[in-house]
C-alpha cells in the first residue's frame, strides 16, 4: 500500500484539480504501523465452570424495528425456567424471515447478567459462529435434548 501526505498549503484549490506537491512535501511508501498478532486469552477452568449454557427452544423470533442486525427471541428453557426468557441476538442478516427460527432448540447462555439492546432488555445469549466469508451457524444440539437441558 503506498500512503503519502499531502501538504494542503501548498495545493491551489483555485483550479478544478490540484497542483503536483513538489517531493520535499510528500512523504511516500509510509509503513502501515504493524498490527499485533491476536492474543488468545486463556481463562482458568474455575472461570469457564461459572458460564451456564442450556439448550433453549425459540418460541417465536421477530425484528427489531430500526435496526440491521437485531432479532427479539422468546426461548423456552422448559422445567429450568417456567417462563419465556427474552433473548436480543445480533443474527437478523442470517435470517431475513426470523419465522424460520421458530421450533428450533439452540444453545443459550443463561447466567449472564441482564443488559438493555436497543431498550429491550435481553436475558441470555445464543451461541452462533460466522466467518468473514458469510459462513453461518447455530449451535443446535440433537432433537433428543429437551429444553432446559444443561451442557457439561
Amino acid at each position: 500500500m503506498n500512503n503519502q501526505i499531502i501538504d494542503t498549503n501548498k495545493v491551489d484549490t483555485k483550479q478544478e484539480t490540484a497542483k503536483e506537491v513538489p517531493a520535499t512535501n510528500v512523504v511516500k511508501d509510509v509503513p502501515a504501523a504493524p498490527t499485533a498478532p491476536v492474543a488468545h486469552v486463556r481463562i482458568s477452568y474455575d472461570d469457564f465452570s461459572k458460564v451456564e449454557i442450556r439448550a433453549g427452544k425459540i418460541i417465536s423470533a421477530e425484528k427489531v424495528p430500526d435496526t440491521d442486525k437485531l432479532l427479539k427471541l422468546s426461548v423456552d428453557f422448559g422445567s429450568f425456567e417456567p417462563q419465556p426468557r427474552q433473548i436480543v441476538s445480533g443474527i437478523s442478516m442470517y435470517f431475513p424471515d426470523p419465522a424460520v427460527l421458530v421450533g428450533k432448540t439452540c444453545m443459550f447462555v443463561t447466567n449472564l447478567e441482564p443488559r438493555k439492546i436497543k431498550g429491550l432488555e435481553s436475558n441470555g445469549m445464543l451461541f452462533a459462529i460466522s466467518t468473514p466469508e458469510g459462513g453461518f451457524s447455530l449451535f443446535e444440539p440433537n432433537a433428543t435434548i429437551p429444553p432446559g437441558t444443561k451442557a457439561s
